[in-house]
């Protein structure tokens, strides 16, 4: 009897040990998703949905613009002021969408 409870106890600390380990990973101060370099390869206009900012303070250190893809990619370009093909491309992204034209014939009306 004395052996079961003892193996109770020790099952329900690793329990608790366990949990406050994952929450504290999941929650916590862990892994930041950060561009380690970044690329003067020019990125179309077409693919790409949203940006961020990285500004190097804190766990990313360095600076970067990261484009969000349609496809949800993230691609690590210079930092704006950095880079003047990077600052056009913030500025489309941020500019109102214009309406899109009708490609289909216009119909006579009688």
């Amino acid at each position: 009897m004395m052996f079961s409870n003892s193996m109770t106890l020790w099952a329900g600390a690793l329990l608790i040990l366990s949990i406050s380990l994952w929450s504290t990973t999941a929650l916590g101060d862990g892994a930041e998703d950060c561009c380690l370099t970044t690329s003067d390869r020019h990125i179309p206009r077409r693919v790409v949905t949203t940006f961020t900012i990285q500004t190097g303070d804190g766990a990313c250190r360095v600076p970067a613009t990261i484009f969000v893809t349609k496809k949800g990619l993230k691609l690590c370009a210079p930092f704006p002021s950095e880079n003047n093909w990077v600052s056009k491309l913030i500025d489309q992204i941020l500019a109102p969408q214009k309406p899109k034209k009708s490609k289909g014939k216009k119909q006579k009306h009688q």
